[in-house]
């Protein structure tokens, strides 16, 4: 999974990671990876995921999803574009799968969580994710800050 590694989740934090990693793979030639995750419920006494039946079909809709975000992203970026895509679901916990994807990738590419003070000052602070990620990554992380 070497080039740039975007997670996605379907929230506007996360288009603005993949136009922002979309960009950043055309002009570097780097290969592409997507990557969502459904998250699943986790075993109180050893942690790992536990699936259900339902959640292949649930999966394969996050898969679709992440496919027509990236479809869109490709479509504004012209004539130059990665040196690949390639676009992964897989059923986990978002900020453990995207790790592991770091310690394969050039760099690892996910959206910020927006927010405002009861003041009305704008911030942007580090979702459970992204903090995760950021403490923990083998590679380089971009967390992309919500659009104002």
């Amino acid at each position: 999974m070497a080039g740039i590694v975007v997670g996605v989740d379907g929230s506007a934090n996360a288009r603005g990671a993949m136009e922002w990693a979309v960009k950043e793979a055309a002009i570097r030639q780097a290969p592409l990876t997507v990557l969502t995750v459904h998250e699943v419920a986790r075993s109180f006494w050893t942690g790992i995921p536990i699936t259900y039946p339902e959640d292949e079909a649930l999966l394969d809709k996050a898969r679709a999803a992440a496919g027509e975000l990236t479809e869109k992203a490709m479509s504004q970026l012209g004539d130059r574009t990665p040196a690949s895509v390639t676009v992964d679901a897989v059923n986990g916990f978002a900020a453990k799968e995207l790790i592991n994807a770091s310690q394969h990738a050039d760099l690892v590419v996910v959206g910020a969580r927006g927010g405002a003070h009861a003041d009305g000052l704008a911030y942007q602070p580090l979702g459970s994710v992204s903090n995760k990620l950021a403490h923990h990554a083998a590679c380089p992380v971009v967390v992309v800050p919500a659009s104002e």
